[in-house]
């Protein structure tokens, strides 16, 4: 047992062995104690954590841990979003590099994963498990069940990430049920994508060797999963946000609960990050302990990473905080080493990322856009803020000159997919919630395959941003019939090589500015990009048409 009257003499020691000690009240997670104390660390890990006399005003805690996400999402590096998040508590990061592989492949993986070597925050990347997605849509690239076999070999591939193709699954495809098997036989945790899922598909889906869902939008499918034996990752990201829906999970299920922000724009990384989350649980009364399991134990015993909780023997990665309301860190040390001290980072990694372009050479012209009505009522999607399902929707066009336009009385707007990586015929639907009076806004972010989407009043206004960021290679546009703006994302048109500061603030410009068209959503590119995620309800659109998501099958714009 250590006395503070020896700590003159273990000081001594310390200055002779380059040991290194923090003061502070220790946050012990594990046994829900907070007491005085000294955390002794060198060459990276943790000696002891020793109780002490007396008081302090700072907090020692586990660094945080983001349980999934897709680091493309932010439009940054893996090198880029550590200087962020590193500013939050985060010390780990469990990420799914499927949005990179869509583009490149098993080389977009590589390329996230050395990336995230160069700098000290742990990251922690899977397998694509569905790339593409579907085979409703074209991608850039195809991940097979032979490759995954390569993949999982490898020591920095940690689980199989999020199977989205649960139909596949549960009918049992052969080539999904493989890239389960290859995993589990290798001892690697297999992610789960499960958006509704219940009862019998439910359970056939778990039986596969899932363990994990995000998709979970209310309590009662939380409980039902986590019965069922499924950790339920509490996501709060930028377009969306479940944690209000599902935070008394904690407070029920505390070892069955991880927390995840799954796609976080950089302007949203910066304002906080799990921290944030943690934040907003203590004060909806969810207790300190419990919410910190989900933020730091839980996803580390869950995945087996090598991240420290504070205990003997584990790695330094530790925050201090000055209180327990807002868990605004100002000291980050990751195995033992200080990378963020008071709003300085202290660590940096300027090399540039760089990728032989795949983008199609041909633009679209608006000719190309023009839909003659049908006979019957349109099908139209309804976008939910804040919510990655929409609604199907039935609704009577307007027409002029013959041709079905924006109808803003209905908040009616053109919604249009470019495949990026070949020329073909772009596809054409109707989307509803937008709010658009004026313009146009695109990006070449669009869930999963990536292709280019585009939704606006008019279009003229929808060829002009689709044709620039094809001219750029890859960005975010958004025009108002009178000004431009425009975010290049040279990196496959997701991310790019420019600072993080940087890129928060040119994308709440570009936001602010598609806000300053109509629009009441919080992230309208966000929201955007998940118009053409098929493998969540009801209704979306792919470089191949309009898509029924429920019945798996595509979707005339008219039923004739």
């Amino acid at each position: 047992m250590f006395h503070v009257e020896h700590f003159s003499l273990f000081r001594q020691i310390i200055k002779i062995t380059g040991m290194e000690s923090v003061k502070g009240n220790v946050v012990d997670v594990h046994n829900c104690l907070v007491f005085p104390g000294e955390v002794l660390f060198n060459e990276g890990r943790i000696i002891k954590v020793n109780k002490l006399n007396g008081s302090f005003e700072n907090y020692i805690m586990p660094g945080f841990v983001d349980s999934h996400v897709h680091i493309e999402s932010s439009m940054l590096t893996p090198s880029g979003f550590a200087k962020i998040a590193v500013r939050h508590g985060t010390v780990a990061v469990v990420s799914d590099p499927h949005e990179i592989a869509n583009v490149l492949g098993i080389e977009g993986v590589s390329l996230m994963i050395n990336d995230g070597n160069k700098v000290p925050v742990k990251f922690f990347f899977g397998a694509p498990s569905c790339v593409p997605a579907t085979d409703f849509e074209n991608s850039g690239a195809r991940i097979t069940a032979s490759d995954i076999k390569i993949l999982m070999k490898r020591d920095d591939i940690y689980f199989l990430s999020e199977m989205m193709n649960y139909t596949g699954v549960i009918t049992g495809d052969a080539e999904c049920l493989d890239k389960i098997k290859t995993s589990l036989k290798l001892g690697k945790k297999v992610d789960g994508h499960a958006p509704g899922l219940t009862g019998k598909d439910l359970e056939i889906y778990i039986n596969a060797g899932i363990t994990t869902d995000h998709e979970c939008s209310t309590h009662e499918e939380g409980v039902e999963k986590i019965k069922r034996g499924i950790i339920v990752q509490i996501r709060e990201g930028s377009a969306a946000k479940n944690f209000n829906s599902l935070y008394k999970l904690i407070e029920e299920y505390p070892e069955s609960t991880m927390l995840c922000t799954d796609d976080c724009h950089a302007h949203d990384l910066l304002k906080e990050h799990i921290n944030g989350i943690i934040a907003k649980g203590v004060k909806k009364g969810v207790d300190l302990f419990k919410i910190l399991r989900a933020a730091t134990i839980n996803p580390v015993m869950h995945y087996g990473l090598p991240v420290g909780m504070l205990k003997p023997g584990d790695d330094a990665d530790f925050i201090v905080t000055k209180n327990l309301e807002d868990f605004n860190p100002f000291e980050v040390f990751i195995k033992g080493r200080k990378v963020y001290s008071e709003g300085e980072i202290l660590f940096d990694h300027n090399e540039n990322i760089r990728i032989n372009e795949n983008f199609r050479s041909k633009q679209i012209e608006t000719s190309e856009l023009e839909i003659t009505p049908g006979k019957s009522k349109m099908n139209v999607i309804g976008v939910l803020n804040n919510q990655l399902y929409t609604k199907a929707l039935k609704v009577l066009p307007k027409i002029e000159n013959g041709l079905v336009v924006h109808d803003p009385e209905k908040d009616i707007c053109k919604i249009i997919v470019v495949n990026k990586y070949k020329d073909q015929k772009c596809a054409i639907g109707f989307v509803s919630g937008f709010g658009f009076s004026e313009g146009a806004i695109a990006g070449s972010v669009a869930h999963d395959s990536h292709n280019i989407i585009a939704v606006g009043t008019n279009d003229a206004h929808i060829v002009m941003v689709v044709n620039k960021i094809l001219e750029e290679g890859g960005g975010l546009a958004a025009f108002t019939g009178s000004e431009f703006k425009f975010l290049r994302l040279e990196i496959g048109g997701l991310m790019t090589n420019r600072d993080g500061l940087e890129v928060a603030e040119s994308q709440t410009e570009i936001d602010k500015f598609a806000q300053s068209m109509g629009t009441s959503l919080k992230s309208p590119f966000m929201t955007l990009s998940f118009m053409s995620l098929l493998v969540i309800p009801e209704l979306k659109i792919s470089d191949k048409g309009l898509f029924d998501v429920n019945n798996l099958k595509f979707s005339p714009l008219f039923d004739f």
